[in-house]
């Protein structure tokens, strides 16, 4: 039976051959990769799409002009509560999936006057 620094000894040595192989494929990946590349002389849009050309609809460049600078990446203010859950004191703005203390129910009853 193996002792314990037995084993240790060779997974160490495992690794070491696991890392080597790595090493290895992955440098034959490169240069396949490589080959391939210049046969068909392809660019780096080409194999990972354009960068830097924002896309409307459809796949479409997106318009310029102030109409493409619609509310993209601008965060908005807080929204004050309009419905709050007279037992808990719990809030809700009215937006997004209603929390279950008001879900089918008469909102009415809730509104914060």
């Amino acid at each position: 039976m193996s002792s314990f620094k037995d084993l240790v000894a060779q997974r160490e040595k495992l690794d070491s051959q696991i890392n080597a192989m790595m090493q290895r494929e992955k440098a034959e990946g490169i240069a396949k990769a490589k080959e391939i590349i210049e046969q068909f002389g392809l660019e780096v849009g080409d194999l990972f799409g354009r960068k830097g050309v924002a896309k409307g609809k459809r796949g479409r460049p997106a318009k310029k002009g102030p109409a493409s600078k619609k509310r993209v990446g601008k965060k908005r203010g807080k929204v004050a509560a309009k419905y709050k859950n007279p037992s808990t004191g719990e809030t809700w703005t009215g937006r997004g999936k209603a929390p279950k203390w008001i879900a089918d129910k008469d909102r009415t009853k809730f509104v914060i006057k």
